[in-house]
């Protein structure tokens, strides 16, 4: 089973996931659910309604507009990195947080690797799933890397000019 990794309150810790990830063809089970984008339109009125816990994975290649009108039933969105080198899940992310005002829990999956955990907290993950083996105290130091950013984004932290200015 992999290992979840959260970020609470600027602390990573490594965590139980209580979300069972689900494929297309696969029997629903009892509790919280990750679905793909596909069976989540497909069957997302009778998981809400029964007052199911849903998440759901959205490949690189889908629009996160796709599920703005349905994010407030949402408890997680999980933006899969396909490979350590696509950056489409940052840009979902962004879009989670900055434009859509998505609240609840967003996890990286696929191939997540630790050296960016600095920039997958900037963009607005808060839980993760590493393809490497990487413990929380791990994604701890890769994120605290650096001290300083140069711009503003989803983690409200203040850009070196704004700090030089005070």
């Amino acid at each position: 089973m992999p290992t979840l990794i959260r970020l609470i309150d600027g602390r990573f810790e490594a965590a139980e996931d209580r979300f069972t990830d689900l494929a297309d063809d696969a029997e629903l089970v009892a509790g919280p659910v990750i679905l793909s984008l596909t069976r989540f339109q497909a069957e997302s009125d009778a998981l809400v309604t029964a007052g199911r816990q849903v998440g759901v994975r959205l490949a690189a290649s889908e629009a996160v507009e796709d599920l703005a009108y349905d994010l407030p039933r949402l408890a997680l969105v999980a933006p899969v990195f396909p490979k350590f080198r696509d950056g489409r899940a940052f840009t979902t992310a962004t879009l989670l947080r900055q434009r859509l005002g998505f609240t609840g829990e967003v996890r990286a999956l696929g191939d997540v690797l630790r050296e960016q955990a600095f920039f997958m907290v900037r963009c607005g993950f808060d839980s993760f799933v590493p393809a490497d083996g990487s413990t929380a105290e791990d994604w701890s130091r890769a994120a605290g890397r650096f001290r300083h950013v140069y711009q503003r984004a989803a983690d409200d932290r203040a850009p070196a000019f704004v700090e030089r200015a005070q």
